[in-house]
């Protein structure tokens, strides 16, 4: 029997865990039509289905080598406590991104203003709940709602995660609402700074890209989810190139797999460059754990055990290089740290 083998877990910085009831449902055959069944099963969501249906998500999640998880939540207040019990019994620190949402989508996504949003935010952290603010677009939310919120998140030190750039329709309504481009516009709006992660950015364009270089903002990438949607991919290494970080979420949760997440971060890169190796095992695996953690604000997380005894990792030269390219999320056991 070898000896125990441990590594920084992985860090889960994007995740809907409702939509965990949604694989295997075909839902149309583009983004939009997924997005109706994804709404209609938003909308059957109460505190009660949340703290059952998360705690098995979030068990999932620590099975397969996660030991935190932001959770983008735009389900209600209530439900998001009831996020937070779960994430607790299934053993998995939480980062609560609660989301901002001033239009668009059903009426319990949405609050009356942002001071209104703020408030519950507010209302999280005095519970001490570790949250993040979330607009969750800048289709959901107008100028002076990134504004507001990215004040905030300033005066406060919070992070700040966004959706953007995900469809090109989405780019589209914001070229005809200000002119701008979605990054652009969260540029202009005080959203961009360290602390800000935006996820996807699959359809962002270099100056866009070049505007994430200069705040030092992140890309949160989810390729099963990206892959799955039909969402196209991130320009993996025109992001490097830029010195900007990524790290990786579980999105949909279509597949809770933290290996194969980063396996296809570079397999997008070799696909695009013609190349391999373009990016290193080492940066994959910051990828993982440590640019996630930044994300949500963590300085502390647990660790996992990786089986040397495991079939896929039998006579491997490197097993950081085994893990990447050989294993699936099964060759991890969850190891709270004392």
């Amino acid at each position: 029997m070898s000896e125990p083998f441990r590594l920084p877990g992985f860090v889960n910085a994007h995740c809907h865990a409702f939509q965990r009831a949604l694989r295997g449902r075909g839902g149309g055959g583009t983004f939009w039509e997924w997005r109706d069944l994804m709404l209609a099963e938003a909308q059957r969501q109460t505190p009660q289905t949340v703290r059952r249906d998360y705690t098995l998500v979030y068990r999932e999640l620590s099975a397969a080598g996660y030991s935190a998880v932001g959770e983008f939540h735009y389900l209600g207040f209530d439900e998001a406590l009831a996020a937070v019990d779960a994430a607790d019994e299934a053993g998995i620190a939480i980062v609560v991104l609660l989301a901002a949402y001033a239009r668009g989508g059903l009426d319990r996504f949405r609050q009356d203003s942002a001071d209104a949003y703020l408030r519950e935010i507010d209302d999280l952290r005095n519970r001490g709940v570790a949250v993040g603010v979330a607009p969750h677009s800048v289709r959901a939310c107008p100028a002076d709602w990134l504004e507001r919120i990215g004040r905030y998140a300033t005066e406060e030190r919070l992070p700040l995660h966004v959706h953007a750039d995900e469809q090109p329709r989405e780019i589209e309504e914001c070229l005809a609402e200000h002119g701008l481009r979605p990054i652009e516009l969260l540029e202009r709006t005080g959203c961009l700074t360290e602390r800000t992660t935006v996820v996807h950015a699959t359809h962002a364009n270099g100056d866009e890209f070049d505007l994430l270089a200069r705040a030092g903002a992140r890309v949160c990438a989810c390729p099963t989810t990206e892959a799955n949607l039909g969402d196209g991919f991130l320009p993996v290494e025109r992001v490097c190139t830029r010195g900007i970080g990524i790290c990786i979420g579980s999105d949909s949760n279509v597949r809770i797999d933290p290996l194969e997440e980063l396996r296809e971060l570079e397999g997008i890169a070799r696909r695009q460059s013609g190349r391999r190796n373009v990016l290193s095992v080492d940066t994959l695996l910051c990828c993982g754990a440590d640019e996630g953690a930044a994300a949500l604000g963590l300085e502390s997380w647990d660790e996992v055990e990786v089986d040397l005894d495991h079939p896929s990792l039998r006579d491997v030269e490197n097993v950081f290089e085994g893990l990447i390219f050989g294993c699936a999320a099964d060759v991890f056991a969850h190891v709270p740290v004392a």
